[in-house]
């Protein structure tokens, strides 16, 4: 079994910053992508950002106000958001693509999801 723990969301106000992480841990064997989604009330659920071990990936929207990185080591991945502006607010869900083992598929796991919260 796979587990993910998130971290870092909270109120800030636009302008600010935050960073959110989230640590994978269990029965991994390799993985692929990890990345950070996000969903506004009322709105479908939108990459915002994904790492891989060839490169990133960012939505235009936060392009040059967010850093995705990732840990290896631990099996972190990180969500550096700067120049939060209020339509960044949403509730923000990791995922990551791994396997189990070497002869397991692929799979997905998400993460429970933090709330980012940017006032005017």
């Amino acid at each position: 079994q796979v587990q993910l723990v998130e971290s870092g969301g909270g109120l800030v106000q636009a302008g600010g910053s935050l960073r959110l992480s989230c640590a994978a841990s269990g029965n991994i064997f390799y993985i692929y992508t990890m990345g950070w989604y996000r969903q506004a009330p009322g709105k479908q659920r939108e990459l915002a950002a994904t790492i891989t071990r060839g490169g990133t990936n960012y939505a235009d929207s936060v392009k040059g106000r967010f850093t995705i990185s990732r840990d290896n080591v631990k099996n972190t991945v990180y969500l550096q958001m700067n120049s939060l502006k209020p339509e960044d607010t949403a509730v923000y869900y990791c995922k990551v693509v791994l396997q189990t083992t070497l002869v397991g598929g692929v799979e997905d796991y998400w993460g429970q999801g933090t709330q980012v919260t940017v006032s005017s």
